[in-house]
């Protein structure tokens, strides 16, 4: 029979993650690839979770999230900005942050509309893109040269300017800090920039910061975009618990906006999810009241291993980019591709799973332009001690 996947999303397939997730299990390979812990998060968080179902709060939350956990947001909020915001007005309790960029883009976004997208990107922003009937803008983040891989990608700011002035005026950005794939943390000055441009144009920002509370670098702190002058009344705060908490599978996110624009994620929200998991919200209470130093311990745990991993690929031959976030490193295999055979990064994931039994993932599906990341490889770090040492010893068995 023919397809019969819509065609607003025919060109996404099965996701990398599903494939390389398959193919690992395939060689019984280390699965560098997804970017999930293989372990549990904190007792206490689960434990009130698990008491949560235990006295009965098991039906349909409030559709726009439980009130207890709408008021520890906007506390967790106030801490972090010095912002307040209406609990009730502003904040939308969402089933991970994944089914908050939706209903973002959904409520946000017309058909026609354009939305600046900067590359590589969370394949979800240029599938919400898809899905809202709109056009992306790409905007490239670029490698360093070569000697200066400790700074990281970098954003271009005028070509970023070019992608705001050209016509006709987006109605969106969507900037995802701390970046999944390359790491980067946005510095101050390319928040100011992306501001600056936000309010002369008139341009929303949708903000993806599930990593916010996963950064290495004092000199590279976490940023909220809202904060910046002009930005409050037009940003669209995204981030969830899982990544920072160990619990993905919670699917626990949130939007916090302007009342106009939380009125859009709901309009959205309503008829995706309706409500997230009563019990789990419960539980999330919990680890925003208790969980500064679960944070601080596995921050540090990320941290050494994001440097082990690094000397170990430095140690092949690879280049290594700094990551100042996120629990993923970005690295160029192509000063060894030809030792291995390979050409593109697919092919570099495949060989580096059939002979050395460890998975990434290939990032030029992250790219509009597939080119700009074929010589690219990602690698996950969010894992157990002894899967991260275990992931070290098969890479050696590349050729050196």
């Amino acid at each position: 029979m023919t397809t019969m996947v819509a065609e607003r999303l025919r060109p996404f397939g099965t996701t990398i993650f599903t494939e390389m997730t398959l193919l690992a299990q395939k060689h019984g390979a280390v699965n560098l690839a997804q970017g999930f812990p293989d372990f549990d998060g904190p007792e206490f968080v689960k434990q009130a979770g698990v008491e949560a179902i235990r006295a009965g709060h098991n039906q349909y939350a409030r559709m726009f999230g439980l009130p207890a956990l709408n008021a520890a947001l906007a506390r967790r909020w106030r801490e972090r900005t010095g912002l307040e915001v209406d609990p009730d007005a502003q904040i939308t309790v969402t089933s991970g942050c994944t089914e908050a960029i939706a209903a973002a883009f959904l409520g946000l976004v017309n058909p026609g509309d354009h939305v600046i997208l900067i590359e590589p990107f969370y394949d979800a922003h240029r599938a919400g893109v898809a899905l809202a009937g709109a056009t992306p803008r790409i905007v490239t983040l670029r490698p360093p040269a070569p000697g200066r891989e400790e700074e990281g990608f970098s954003l271009d700011l005028d070509e970023l300017a070019r992608a705001f002035r050209a016509e006709p005026r987006p109605r969106a950005i969507v900037v995802n800090t701390p970046h999944n794939p390359t790491g980067k943390v946005f510095t101050r000055e390319e928040f100011e920039t992306i501001a600056s441009l936000c309010v002369e144009r008139d341009v929303l920002a949708i903000t993806d910061e599930v990593y916010e509370d996963l950064t290495y670098d004092a000199a590279r702190p976490h940023v909220h975009l809202a904060t910046l002058p002009g930005m409050a009344e037009r940003t669209v705060t995204l981030s969830s618990l899982g990544k920072g908490f160990s619990l993905t599978g919670w699917k626990i996110g949130w939007a916090i906006a302007a009342p106009a624009l939380t009125k859009g994620v709901r309009a959205a929200h309503q008829f995706l999810t309706f409500a997230t998991a009563t019990p789990l919200q419960l539980g999330a209470i919990a680890a925003f009241e208790h969980g500064s130093q679960y944070l601080r311990a596995l921050c540090a745990q990320f941290k050494a291993q994001r440097d082990e991993l690094s000397d170990a690929l430095r140690g092949l031959g690879l280049r290594v980019f700094a990551s100042h976030g996120t629990y993923f490193v970005m690295a160029d295999f192509s000063p060894i591709a030809a030792k291995l055979g390979v050409e593109d990064d697919r092919a570099f994931c495949r060989v580096l799973t059939e002979r050395a039994g460890v998975t990434a993932i290939p990032p030029s599906v992250f790219y509009e332009n597939p080119a700009h990341g074929r010589h690219l490889v990602r690698f996950a770090y969010c894992k157990k001690p002894e899967t991260m040492r275990e992931a070290i010893a098969r890479l050696g068995r590349l050729p050196r």
